[in-house]
């Protein structure tokens, strides 16, 4: 199930590739994004020491959370990928241009996880055309619906 997408990276970012991923969260923070009380927006991964960690997610804090908690909105969250798939992202970001963003969280048998991408950036034309492509495609979907209503 679906908690919360970043919209915003489809559109800034060809994906070249996605990975699903575990994340490391304390029991409040589980609470708060299974409330959707998260935001990846402008969130990014990056690998230290053979270990994926995930800056700038927020997370609100869980309104029922014990109080005397220290409670950091903007920790760094620690993903959990296999060696082989870290490696594989290791050798992609040797390129230029390529950066790791979160696309979307959700829960898989009951935990949760993010599907991150490994992404190069798009140029101002290229949005351009991802914006004409979307409206055609919108304009003829209505176009088909309308049709549809008559027969």
């Amino acid at each position: 199930m679906k908690i919360s997408t970043n919209r915003k990276a489809y559109y800034e970012y060809f994906i070249l590739e996605n990975f699903d991923a575990g994340v490391v969260l304390t029991g409040s923070e589980v609470k708060s994004v299974r409330k959707n009380n998260v935001s990846i927006r402008d969130s990014y991964a990056y690998i230290v020491n053979n270990e994926v960690w995930l800056k700038n997610m927020k997370i609100s804090k869980y309104k029922q959370a014990h109080p005397v908690e220290e409670f950091n909105e903007n920790r760094d969250k620690k993903l959990l990928l296999n060696k082989i798939e870290i490696k594989r992202i290791e050798k992609m970001l040797q390129s230029n241009g390529i950066t790791i963003i979160p696309l979307e969280i959700f829960t898989f048998n009951n935990k949760i996880k993010i599907k991150i991408g490994i992404a190069k950036g798009k140029k101002l034309w290229n949005k351009k055309e991802s914006i004409k492509e979307r409206d055609i495609d919108r304009d003829t979907k209505s176009q088909l619906n309308k049709i549809n209503k008559f027969f």
